[in-house]
């Protein structure tokens, strides 16, 4: 069996047409075609039913579909592993992190971190689908909130963090040391939309207090809701960190008590997948920069 048989074949996998995945290949269609036939030659049973234009994969294709992933996989593990071995502490890192950590917080990190490492090339998204491009491929590692587990991924929790009420500094409670929860529903606030995991951190919070939150205005960008924070438009639930490194806001955090709603962040990173000594040495900065500049909880003690 040869590797590019495998290639042509979770191409039509992925695609469930011989045209399309021809060219996404870069050859004919006659050519894929007759290459899947010597590859159904080798297995003695076909790996498509074909039915009209249409095709689906038969059982025997499913089961090679799930070892040929792993095949491929360890395949770009092994030139990975290799070129390491021609490198000086380079390579390449893709980073998925959620945009309001990008905007306000990890900066300072990667600014040091390529300081120290000025041959190692860090490209860093904001997502809020980091653990389904992990999955993907499209994204090396990941900081985020738990989602469910996956056997394919490896996940070490990194601690987690308190929300807080921010207001600007001449709203009526900023100058309050700490406000409850409840008080949460009669302050006029503006959120992310609902279909954003940190907002509904916030709203499970609050369903379990009794209550609903109805924000005045909602937006996806953590600068442009702290810019209508700053506007007084109203006030923002967010991690307690969002504010710090910030100078001259005009906004102040304060803590929420009884049953304050926590984050949890999570490091992931496929669990078959090679990770290079270059990726080995940005976690490390990674979880160095969070412990001591992120003021992260331990997870064992999350409420």
């Amino acid at each position: 069996m040869e590797t590019r048989h495998l290639h042509y074949f979770m191409a039509v996998c992925e695609e469930l047409h011989f045209t399309r995945a021809a060219e996404r290949l870069g050859i004919s269609q006659p050519t894929l075609s007759q290459q899947i036939k010597v590859l159904e030659g080798e297995m003695g049973m076909p790996l498509f039913d074909r039915i009209g234009k249409k095709i689906a994969l038969t059982q025997a294709g499913a089961l090679l579909k799930d070892y040929a992933a792993r095949m491929i996989q360890n395949e770009q593990n092994a030139k990975a592993a290799i070129n390491e071995l021609r490198s000086d502490n380079r390579g390449m890192i893709r980073l998925g992190v959620l945009p309001s950590d990008l905007d306000y917080r990890l900066t300072p990190m990667l600014v040091k971190f390529h300081a120290d490492f000025p041959n190692i090339r860090l490209q860093v998204f904001a997502s809020t689908l980091i653990q389904q491009e992990v999955l993907e491929n499209k994204l090396d590692i990941g900081i985020c909130l738990p989602g469910p587990r996956d056997s394919m991924l490896t996940q070490v929790d990194l601690g987690w963090e308190p929300y807080h009420l921010i207001v600007r500094e001449d709203h009526p409670y900023a100058a309050m040391s700490h406000i409850e929860l409840s008080l949460l529903q009669q302050i006029q606030l503006v959120m992310y939309p609902r279909t954003y995991i940190g907002r509904e951190l916030v709203e499970n919070t609050c369903r379990e207090a009794g209550f609903e939150l109805e924000p005045i205005m909602e937006t996806g960008s953590a600068t442009s809701l702290l810019q209508l924070v700053k506007a007084g438009i109203g006030g923002t639930v967010q991690p307690r960190g969002l504010l710090e490194g910030m100078e001259n806001s005009g906004l102040c955090s304060i803590p929420i008590l009884n049953s304050a709603p926590c984050r949890n962040l999570r490091l992931i990173y496929r669990a078959d997948r090679y990770i290079s000594h270059a990726t080995h040495t940005f976690i490390s900065s990674l979880r160095r920069f969070l412990i001591d500049n992120l003021r992260l909880e331990d997870g064992a003690q999350n409420p």
